[in-house]
Formats: C-alpha cells, sequence, structure tokens
C-alpha cells in the first residue's frame, strides 16, 4: 500500500480535524477527569481543614493523600466507562501533560509533607492551573484556557492568606479551575 503525500493545506486541514475532534470528544462529556480531581480536591480539602481547625492535630495533613487515592481509581473507572474510539495524537499529548502535572504535582506534595516546608498550597494551584490552560489551549476551548489562567493568577494569593483559611481558598480555587469547567464542558456535549 503506497501512502499518499500531504501538501501543506492538506497537512494543515488534517491537523486542524484531529484538533477539532479531540475538542469535540473532550466537551462531549470528558468534563469527567475535572470533577473528578475537582470535586476530590475540594472536599478532601474541606476534610483537612475542618480536622485541623477543630483538633489543631498537624497529622491530618497526611489526609491530602487522600486524593490520588480516590482520584486515580476514579479515572480509571471512568476511562474503562467511556466510549472506545481512536485517540488521536492530541488525546495523547493531552494525557502526556497530565501524566507530567500529576507526578510532578506528586513529589511535590510528598516532598512538602516529608522533607521541605514549601508553600503547597501555591505549587499545586500553580502547577494544575497550568496543566489546565495548557489543555484548554491544545483543544481551543476558551472556558478551560480562562479557568487554567485564573488558577495560575490566583495560586498567587495562597502565598498572602495563611493558616487553615489559606485551606478553604484552595478549596475554591479549584472549584474555579476544575469543577465549573467540568460542569460546563458536560452541559456542552447535550448541544451536540
Amino acid at each position: 500500500m503506497k501512502e499518499k503525500q500531504l501538501n501543506e493545506k492538506e497537512s494543515l486541514e488534517l491537523i486542524t480535524q484531529m484538533i477539532r475532534n479531540t475538542r469535540q470528544r473532550i466537551e462531549k462529556g470528558n468534563g469527567i477527569p475535572f470533577l473528578i480531581w475537582g470535586y476530590t480536591t475540594v472536599l478532601v480539602s474541606l476534610l483537612v481543614w475542618y480536622l485541623l481547625s477543630t483538633t489543631g492535630n498537624p497529622n491530618w495533613n497526611y489526609l491530602w493523600f487522600l486524593i490520588p487515592v480516590i482520584g486515580f481509581p476514579a479515572m480509571m473507572w471512568a476511562i474503562r466507562k467511556q466510549e472506545k474510539g481512536v485517540k488521536t495524537y492530541i488525546d495523547r499529548v493531552i494525557g502526556y501533560v497530565w501524566i507530567v502535572v500529576g507526578i510532578a504535582g506528586l513529589v511535590v506534595s510528598a516532598s512538602a509533607i516529608f522533607l521541605w516546608n514549601l508553600p503547597i498550597l501555591f505549587i499545586v494551584i500553580l502547577m494544575m492551573g497550568s496543566g489546565t490552560a495548557i489543555t484548554g489551549l491544545i483543544i481551543k476551548f476558551k472556558p478551560i484556557i480562562f479557568s487554567g489562567f485564573a488558577g495560575i493568577l490566583l495560586s498567587f494569593v495562597c502565598l498572602i492568606v495563611k493558616g487553615y483559611a489559606s485551606i478553604l481558598l484552595f478549596a475554591l480555587i479549584f472549584l474555579v479551575m476544575m469543577v465549573i469547567p467540568g460542569h460546563i464542558l458536560n452541559v456542552n456535549k447535550k448541544h451536540y
């Protein structure tokens, strides 16, 4: 079988179609990853805030590790439940972005708890906001772009707000950065 050589116009059309297909697949109910990670983070944040603020016991910070313990199995379940289809290069790129951001977030979080005193809430929001903005830019979907950049900008407020209030701020930023765009994506699927 002989492969057809594409001219410049055909190449651009193919790339545009791949981006469009990926965007439509992400828009058609694929707010689920944003909702899983967003709601998990918000709920764990509220739990940690409540326990820390009522007891003052710093050991409750270990509960932050509930986020990946809940999030990873929930994502695996959602991926298996999703309709099967051809994965484009753009799909894989977005997956790679989130693998890198997720692993980096986990490593930095573990370092903050076990090794160094880092402004972890700031760093995590900055990283997750970056991943969200990159995803939005790749698929050219404005609500995700805006929420990602909002997360990046709002992360700096975590350097100003101190104490247990910073945990509530962290939860609120994740609500804006992940949960709201996740619902927007799921609402958009109804328009197709």
